[in-house]
């Protein structure tokens, strides 16, 4: 049986986090490298072949940021090596369980991951899922950004799976028209939606999580699943609306990678051919372990229960 081949594409930078006595322990995170992580610890890598594609620079830093993402079985194969770049670098702030981030990242190669479009359509072109967020839009120069558009669009027509998460980040975009134009890009060239509620809210003024599924619906996403922090998630799947609800937790930790780990949760689970509300509980459980952990990647074997060969 061949494997499946799913890949995820933007930005891991270096992360920054208070450990004791005020010292930061380093780790590493990002969006879209933390939804890898999880569909890692979800999937056999009998089953499912894992490629990350994004850019990095010639520094110690980016070297370590390799074996690590090889030590994990994720694969590298298609990531460019910047001369004089380096991987950006953020600092998490805890406010009881709630997270803020502070971040360094203008020199970040990763902005620079889709200039090599050979490389690119190569790393693309044989995909039967792909994962891309509202940040590696934001991170590419509107030139790069429309390559991803054009690849994206003629691997939809293809039948590929293109999931997109909007994350939206105000402070990454020139201007909030910017950052709306290519969010709903973003939506009309995907098969799947895994947006937050509070993030389309702030941008779209939608209502309520319906309200939010049936305009992502109307790009022409067949698929909706809108997360809303411990609030049920908000599904629209070819014309049916129905929530699913979260487990009860009982002490949140920190809710960093919380969305991400839920959307690697969805995805395992619809490439499994799980239907979409099995699809998302296994989202809601693997998001109500993580944010009992500290950091964007907890340990994998806290999913050993949930992960599907």
């Amino acid at each position: 049986m061949s494997k499946l081949r799913f890949r995820s594409i933007g930005e891991c930078m270096a992360e920054l986090q208070l450990a004791t006595d005020g010292l930061y322990s380093l780790a590493f995170g990002g969006d879209t490298l933390n939804t890898c992580w999880y569909v890692r610890a979800l999937a056999s890598a009998e089953t499912l072949e894992i490629e990350y594609l994004t850019a990095v620079g010639s520094d110690a830093l980016s070297e370590r940021l390799l074996s690590f993402l090889k030590d994990q079985r994720i694969g590298t194969n298609f990531i460019k090596t910047i001369k004089d770049r380096n991987i950006g670098l953020y600092l998490i702030s805890l406010t009881a369980a709630e997270r803020s981030f502070t971040y360094w990242r203008n020199s970040s190669a990763a902005k620079l991951m889709v200039a090599d479009q050979e490389n690119f359509v190569r790393a693309v072109a044989n995909a039967d899922v792909i994962y891309f967020s509202g940040i590696t839009l934001a991170i590419l120069s509107r030139e790069h950004r429309q390559v991803l558009f054009d690849q994206m669009r003629k691997l939809k027509a293809a039948g590929t799976t293109i999931a997109f998460d909007s994350n939206t980040r105000p402070k990454l975009w020139a201007s909030e028209q910017e950052m709306k134009e290519a969010t709903i890009l973003g939506y009309e060239i995907a098969t799947l939606a895994l947006p937050t509620f509070a993030d389309e809210q702030a941008l779209f003024s939608d209502a309520t999580p319906a309200d939010c599924a049936k305009r992502i619906a109307s790009y022409g996403v067949t698929e909706v699943i809108v997360k809303d922090g411990a609030n049920a998630s908000c599904c629209l799947v070819d014309g049916a609306l129905f929530d699913v609800n979260p487990p009860p937790i009982s002490a949140v930790i920190d809710t960093t990678g919380a969305g991400d780990s839920f959307n690697a949760g969805y995805l395992v689970g619809r490439m499994a051919k799980m239907d979409c509300k099995a699809a998302a509980t296994l989202g809601h459980q693997v998001a109500s372990r993580v944010i009992c952990h500290r950091g964007a990647l907890v340990p994998v074997s806290i999913f050993t229960d949930l992960k599907i060969s």
